[in-house]
């Protein structure tokens, strides 16, 4: 509840929004945070206090702190609670739009990789053009990439898009600077028939620039410089014609990264989600929401399934 630009009065709000408009009877939430804030101001919005428990955190770890001295050091801030909890199951989802690099710190050391992951990653969602979604993924987390880390991706892509976007067979497509085969760098060319090999995966080729906001593909799979530049440039795309010029339209509508929530963490063993620093209410509500189906879905025990089946038969 203390993470973020606008914490935590955007965050009350978001908890607020969530009960309000998309509570489930089956969540129960769990708030972190400095109590002495967060109860009275709960309180004053009449929110019904069955449905959630305040968990003390009086200690904040800042935006720009280093992540891991911060997490040593402030053993009583929320990110540490929240992982704490987390890795003992008292809690089933942990959400933050704090310190990043704490949060992907704290994921790391506490909950550990999914076994056979060789690296976890990020996903975020990006519009197309028909109303539909792309996955695209690594959008920073791995700036460098091997192309069996890209395969991997492609796979925890995949089946993300079937539990979360209910696509059933979703195209992969990877991210390149033209369509034939032989097109890239060294780690795309490498990648290319990696990704033909697969059987558990529908890989259609190669995806350029001008195709990641058409129907293209469901999942874009990239190494994390590429995924979070682009990721960035749709941010700025949204902030100059919406916020600074006033364009409505629809699909100009649809790249307001609060409508997703934040960004998952694919591979590990249980379900975090990352906020934007600068997420205000609704960004948080459909935070909530993305966890509550993370969990709905069983999309991490879906994962594992697909890890150890695919150790089981290697691929020749």
């Amino acid at each position: 509840m203390m993470g973020g630009d606008f914490a935590p009065v955007e965050a009350i709000k978001g908890v607020q929004l969530y009960l309000e408009t998309a509570a489930s009877p089956e969540v129960h939430l769990v708030l972190l945070g400095d109590e002495n804030i967060l109860r009275p101001a709960l309180s004053e919005l009449g929110l019904d206090a069955s449905l959630y428990t305040i968990v003390h955190a009086p200690e904040v770890i800042g935006m720009h702190e280093h992540p891991t001295k911060a997490l040593k050091e402030k053993r009583e801030s929320s990110i540490n609670i929240g992982f704490h909890l987390l890795q003992n199951k008292k809690i089933d989802a942990f959400i933050s739009a704090g310190n990043t690099g704490a949060m992907l710190v704290g994921t790391m050391y506490s909950i550990k990789p999914i076994e056979g992951v060789l690296r976890p990653t990020i996903a975020t969602v990006i519009p197309k053009e028909n109303g539909q979604n792309n996955l695209i993924l690594d959008v920073g987390l791995n700036a460098d990439c091997k192309p069996e880390n890209l395969v991997q991706f492609a796979q925890l892509g995949s089946i993300y898009s079937k539990c979360m976007h209910g696509v059933d067979n979703p195209r992969i497509g990877l991210i390149n600077i033209g369509e034939e085969e032989g097109k890239g760098n060294v780690l795309t060319q490498a990648t290319f028939p990696l990704l033909k090999k697969q059987s558990d995966i529908n890989f259609v080729g190669n995806v350029e620039g001008r195709d990641i906001f058409l129907d293209k593909a469901d999942v874009l799979v990239c190494e994390g410089f590429v995924g979070n530049t682009i990721l960035k440039l749709s941010e700025s795309v949204y902030h100059i014609f919406k916020e600074k010029r006033g364009v409505h339209d629809d699909f100009m509508e649809t790249f307001n990264f609060e409508i997703y929530g934040g960004t998952p963490v694919l591979g590990v063993n249980e379900p975090v989600i990352i906020g934007h620093g600068i997420s205000r209410k609704l960004a948080f509500k459909n935070m909530i929401v993305v966890a509550q189906r993370m969990i709905e879905t069983k999309l991490m025990e879906k994962i594992k399934e697909g890890f150890i089946a695919q150790q089981s038969t290697p691929v020749e």
